[in-house]
């Protein structure tokens, strides 16, 4: 299916998405409240299938964060990226595990190291740093570490 063909059955399905121009793969742009509903849209629509969600990050841009999530269909061959903007100060979006099962570590990954509070996760906790590290998001840009005077 062509990025054209995507953006009309995605427009369909969401008609306040908004789209950027002049990747490689669709990016659609979407509001957190409207996340976790058509996320399960894309993964249920036959036409679309999208059963395969491969990457899931976080990026900080200082004035807010940014979730990215990379969705493929076995079946069809297409990708879409999906991005939506959280506020900066207590970023929130809804969990998607309960949909792909590849974000249950991706969100708890990105929860230790931005401080994203992925809603209804089944078991938002640490996964890579050890104890002691809750609640100090080392990837965030304002990060500081006196012990290792690592100041980004």
């Amino acid at each position: 299916m062509t990025n054209d063909a995507l953006k009309e059955k995605i427009a369909e399905l969401l008609p306040t998405a908004t789209f950027e121009e002049g990747g490689q793969w669709l990016t659609i742009n979407i509001a957190p409240a409207d996340w976790h509903l058509f996320a399960e849209k894309l993964r249920q629509k036959d036409s679309l299938f999208f059963n395969f969600l491969f990457c899931l990050t976080c990026i900080d841009w200082k004035t807010n964060l940014t979730m990215v999530y990379h969705l493929d269909s076995t079946k069809f061959r297409h990708n879409i990226v999906i991005k939506s903007i959280l506020d900066a100060k207590d970023p929130a979006i809804a969990s998607v595990s309960d949909i792909w099962q590849t974000a249950n570590f991706h969100e708890r990954e990105v929860y230790e190291m931005f401080g994203v509070n992925f809603i209804n996760h089944p078991d938002l906790r640490l996964l890579i740093l050890p104890d002691g590290w809750e609640g100090k998001r080392p990837m965030l840009k304002n990060f500081e570490d006196p012990v290792n005077m690592i100041k980004l």
